[in-house]
């Protein structure tokens, strides 16, 4: 098994629990892990999952609709990504900066979603 990574591609989305948030909008980033087939060996792209086109599709669900919740986005991507890609596992990441719990800073608040 191969593991292909992508780790904080930052996408811009209106996402989040309250309408301040979701008008407002913000960068959110994404960590991906991948397992691909060992085809990937062969050196050929089109055997492989291109990050590319993964990148694409983070865009792409982030841009279809809004979402409330952090886990509901991740599992989002990671159904999109294994619907077009077929991988053999997946585990997304999604990460905001801009949040406050409490009122107290952190450097960042997340969700994580795996896929066998």
């Amino acid at each position: 098994m191969i593991v292909v990574e992508v780790e904080a591609l930052e996408v811009f989305g209106r996402h989040g629990a309250t309408e301040a948030e979701r008008a407002a909008g913000q960068t959110f980033l994404y960590d991906i892990r991948l397992e691909v087939s060992d085809a990937a060996l062969s050196d050929r792209l089109e055997d492989t999952v291109d990050y590319v086109r993964v990148a694409e599709t983070v865009r792409e669900v982030s841009d279809a609709r809004r979402f409330n919740l952090l886990e509901a986005l991740a599992a989002a991507v990671a159904d999109a990504i294994v619907e077009r890609f077929g991988v053999a596992g997946i585990r997304v990441r999604v990460r905001k900066r801009e949040v406050e719990p409490a009122g107290l800073p952190v450097a960042w608040t997340a969700a994580t979603v795996e896929r066998p």
